[in-house]
């Protein structure tokens, strides 16, 4: 079960990498996640830390972390948030510079949910912001 799980997670991560447009590709990666299975999508910002949640099984992926040891967490900062994301949306920065962007506005942990299309930053005094994104066909 769990290999099959690691195994549709990267051919859907593949998928979506090669469908992607630069400009706004991120719904088109989603939807390839959702077709594969992926139900959430859960990142732990400091840590670069994804947990996909999947009909085939759970699967974590650990990237190169943010911080190591002792860090402050900043203060969500909602404006600097939507800063990133505008621009991770307009294809001006690659996924670890938006995920540093992320840090540095406050995000600790982001959620996508799949189904909903949605994507909720949450920040660690229970502040969050939640974007959704649009319906794509993959080709």
């Amino acid at each position: 079960m769990t290999s099959d799980a690691i195994s549709r997670l990267r051919a859907a991560l593949e998928r979506g990498a090669a469908v992607r447009p630069k400009v706004g590709g991120f719904p088109h990666l989603a939807e390839s996640l959702r077709q594969a299975g992926v139900t959430h999508c859960r990142m732990a910002v400091p840590a670069n830390a994804f947990l996909y949640l999947t009909e085939h099984g759970d699967v974590v992926v650990q990237g190169e972390p943010l911080v190591t040891g002792f860090a402050p967490a900043r203060p969500f900062d909602q404006a600097a948030l939507i800063e990133a994301l505008r621009a991770d949306q307009a294809g001006g920065t690659t996924f670890p510079e938006f995920v540093r962007g992320c840090w540095e506005a406050g995000v600790v942990r982001y959620d996508v949910d799949t189904a909903a299309r949605t994507c909720t930053y949450h920040g660690t005094d229970g502040d969050a912001y939640v974007e959704e994104y649009p319906a794509v066909t993959l080709p």
